[in-house]
């Protein structure tokens, strides 16, 4: 018999299942929901955390054309899957090479201030977008700016900003809104975009041309007009690594912060801090096994996490279990942010 191979590499202890039937059906609401104006994608932080460029790929088999993302790294990893001059990168030009950078690659830079918009046109120029500044006080050019005669002479694309307080019923909201417009009239650029993923439903007065959703897409609800419209995305399951019988009494992981109040049979799973799977989740977190629940007992450490197998007397060693990780509900339990939850996912999963 010829020589075996080495041993194939195992698989990761972790998956990341992302459900890309869901992400394309995310857009297509999103694009409903915008009413006259198109839906784009923000595909920055690796696509949310869930990858960039899977995430492109079904974007644009849906139908999406403009994509957001914050660095020239990101706007580089996605050239060769669409067209450059459909990648807007919203942190702008801050030095002369980046300014060169997205002239020859052939990006649209989205420029913040007076210096950005100087060297974008030190370098030839094209087409641009512009962030206006309307109340965030993050990146943007100030209102007073736009009179500026190096403003006129740009070739703009997109006019934009960003809301502040688009989750909430928040009057900043339309003060935004009128400033948004004032600058869009000042500019006469080829297209205008407010709204973010909260923002689209904030009604037709935010959408311009294009909105830019980011967390809705990936199965975030940021408004409860999204509740019964926007699928989960995003699936975590680990493998259960060791179960064991404790007494009433022992205590689980780092600081004995559970102890048993009887008899129990628990397991250990490969899931923890660095995975993204934070200590916020000690305690409070829940893995299910065909539906039983799975508490998180004790502390959440680096690799692993203490869960409770009362209801599940199948489980074996090896076996799989499911993160509850729909993001409303997630977020609600361990105090992070749904955008938290997303992108802090780490590089072990499986993907």
């Amino acid at each position: 018999m010829p020589p075996e191979g080495p041993p194939k590499l195992p698989a990761a202890p972790l998956r990341l299942i992302v459900d890309h039937d869901a992400l394309a059906a995310n857009w297509h609401t999103l694009d409903r929901l915008s009413g006259t104006a198109r839906a784009g994608a923000a595909v920055k932080a690796n696509g949310y955390g869930l990858g960039a460029r899977a995430a492109v790929r079904t974007l644009g088999n849906a139908g999406c054309r403009d994509f957001f993302v914050a660095h020239w790294q990101e706007a580089e990893a996605l050239l060769d899957l669409v067209d450059p001059a459909s990648i807007s990168v919203l942190h702008g030009p801050a030095t002369s090479d980046e300014a060169r950078w997205a002239k020859a690659a052939g990006v649209r830079p989205a420029l913040n201030s007076l210096d950005q918009v100087a060297r974008w046109q030190s370098v030839g120029g094209g087409p641009c977008d512009i962030m206006v500044d309307t109340g965030i006080n993050r990146l943007g050019l100030a209102l007073s700016d736009l009179s500026d005669p190096a403003i006129a002479a740009l070739d703009i694309d997109i006019a934009m900003s960003h809301l502040a307080c688009a989750d909430e019923d928040n009057p900043r909201n339309a003060v935004q809104m009128a400033r948004w417009r004032e600058a869009c009239g000042v500019l006469q650029p080829r297209r205008a975009s407010l709204a973010n993923s909260a923002g689209i439903a904030l009604g037709a007065a935010y959408h311009g041309d294009l909105t830019r959703p980011g967390l809705a897409l990936y199965g975030g609800i940021p408004r409860a007009e999204f509740e019964n419209e926007i699928a989960q995305v995003a699936r975590i399951e680990t493998m259960v690594l060791q179960v064991r019988e404790i007494a009433a009494g022992e205590g689980v992981g780092y600081n004995a912060t559970f102890t048993a109040p009887h008899p129990l049979r628990i397991g250990t799973v490969a899931l923890g801090y660095a995975d993204g799977f934070l200590r916020a989740w000690s305690d409070c977190g829940m893995l299910r096994s065909n539906g039983s629940p799975l508490p998180v007992i004790g502390r959440v450490s680096m690799d692993m996490s203490g869960i409770d197998l009362s209801a599940a007397p199948e489980v074996r060693e090896g076996d799989w279990v499911e993160v509850d990780y729909a993001l409303p509900a997630a977020a609600q339990a361990s105090g992070l942010s749904q955008y938290e939850l997303l992108t802090i996912l780490g590089q072990r999963f499986s993907r």
